[in-house]
């Protein structure tokens, strides 16, 4: 698990003042990090590109060129001047080597990205625009020097941003990388050290990065147990039953001992899974939502629901009058994607937005809803997941196109009901199945557009 950042300027100026390194120390550092990987992944006289805008941004691709000068065909583009301080004095040492700034022309093996940092928040002008757009139709790989330009600091891009194969960021994580509109430019994401560890570098964060290293599977360890130690997950069948079964299946394989499905007539279900018309002694969490459509009215499921067990809600329940009612209770797991967000937002008077306004602010409208909901745990599907609780948030950046279909979100619902029943609290059982959910696509052998919810479960079995 990795801190992110809304922003890093306190942590740099907290270097400054704190570890009495320069600007120009953490600049070294920072073109080093990048000169680093081009000499793991490159052979020596590679064909560099380097474009420097006129800021620190462009200050780090000069050091850069002046790092590897001498090892890669390195030219440097510089079509906006130099304005910072450090910028002219770079560009200064890099000219003392004999590099000149060249047009943009023929084709290289590798381009970098060195316009804009971090802290870009208006619109791009014509000439940095035409540049980008240079860039982006090279052939070589393409490497960001800390953000890919265009990207602005909340994670959002105008018309055009640099479209990086590589994002090497300096000092610690920034979240703007980790929006879903970043997913598709960012490409792989690498942090650079600043002339100290990270370690030294980073002060805490609300927000965090979830690594695959942070899975723990609900295995068995204990040997003298029974199928009752490991809870039992009653999952509400509405009319849409294949949602039920793949949820209660998905939790059947995850670890439940017990999952029954509770329905008002009797189903058509696998074998392995109990079927009952009220909610069976000893539940120990329930799933609602999947495919619930009118199944039942208000008094069923007001009567169904009276008790204080763990939930896991999605989908259909978040347009059911009963819906605000439930988020006072405790103990309960949201599973919504964009569109069904957008409806809680509503309905709790937070915001009343469309569904571009929610995925162009994303993070801002998670902290909203946890800040007025503190007790409750949300999962925000997406191309990376959003789960926050109170103050804290995280970000899962492992989910695939592949899960794309219908039926996935089911089998989160019943992988996330899977750790309620066996006890697990409400923010470790969404940590959990996200990454279980997440990481299980990643490993799909096959096509990425033939996933199957089953075959989800089966590559869970196997994590």
């Amino acid at each position: 698990m990795q801190n992110i950042f809304v922003e890093v300027t306190s942590l740099d100026k907290r270097c400054v003042e704190t570890f009495a390194l320069s600007e120009e120390v953490m600049m070294e550092h920072a073109a080093n990090g990048i000169a680093q990987l081009i000499r793991s992944r490159f052979n020596p006289h590679s064909s560099l590109l380097i474009v420097c805008g006129s800021g620190n941004n462009g200050a780090d691709g000069l050091v850069l060129a002046r790092l590897l000068g001498g090892e890669y065909c390195t030219t440097v583009h510089l079509p906006l001047g130099a304005s910072s301080p450090l910028a002219h004095l770079q560009r200064d040492r890099a000219e003392s080597l004999g590099m000149k700034h060249s047009p943009i022309e023929g084709d290289y093996d590798i381009i970098v990205d060195a316009l804009f940092g971090s802290g870009l928040n208006r619109p791009l002008g014509p000439s940095a625009v035409e540049v980008i757009e240079q860039m982006n139709a090279l052939s070589g790989t393409k490497i960001a020097c800390d953000i890919p330009s265009g990207l602005y600091s909340d994670g959002t891009f105008g018309s055009i941003v640099f479209d990086a194969d590589i994002t090497v960021t300096m000092g610690g994580l920034k979240r703007s990388l980790f929006s879903d509109a970043a997913k598709e430019i960012a490409g792989e994401i690498i942090v650079a050290d600043l002339g100290i560890s990270r370690r030294s570098y980073q002060t805490e964060s609300a927000w965090k990065l979830l690594e695959t290293s942070d899975l723990k599977l609900p295995l068995r360890t204990h040997t003298s147990t029974h199928k009752g130690s490991y809870g039992h997950l009653s999952v509400v069948c509405g009319e849409k039953i294949g949602a039920s079964v793949i949820a209660a299946s998905a939790a059947l394989r995850f670890g439940t001992g017990l999952v029954s499905v509770i329905s008002n007539e009797n189903v058509t279900i696998p074998h392995e899974l109990m079927q009952s018309h009220s909610l069976p002694i000893g539940t120990s969490a329930i799933a609602l939502g999947m495919g619930l459509g009118e199944e039942f009215c208000d008094d069923e499921l007001s009567q169904l629901l009276d008790n204080t067990l763990p939930m896991i809600l999605d989908a259909d329940i978040f347009y059911h009058p009963i819906f605000p009612d439930l988020l006072k209770r405790p103990n309960i797991v949201l599973t919504p994607h964009p569109k069904e967000f957008t409806q809680i937002l509503r309905l709790t008077g937070i915001a009343d937005i469309d569904v571009s306004t929610l995925q162009n602010n994303r993070f801002g409208f998670v902290e909203q809803f946890c800040a007025a909901y503190p007790n409750t745990v949300l999962v925000l599907k997406g191309s990376n997941v959003i789960i926050g609780t109170g103050k804290e948030f995280y970000i899962n950046p492992h989910g695939t196109v592949t899960l794309a279909k219908g039926g996935s979100g089911d089998v989160l619902s019943g992988l996330v009901g899977a750790l309620l029943a066996q006890g697990y609290s409400p923010i470790d059982a969404a940590l959990q199945a996200s990454l279980a959910h997440t990481i299980a696509a990643k490993h799909f052998e096959k096509n990425n557009y033939a996933l199957t919810p089953f075959d989800l479960i089966e590559r869970i079995c196997t994590l």
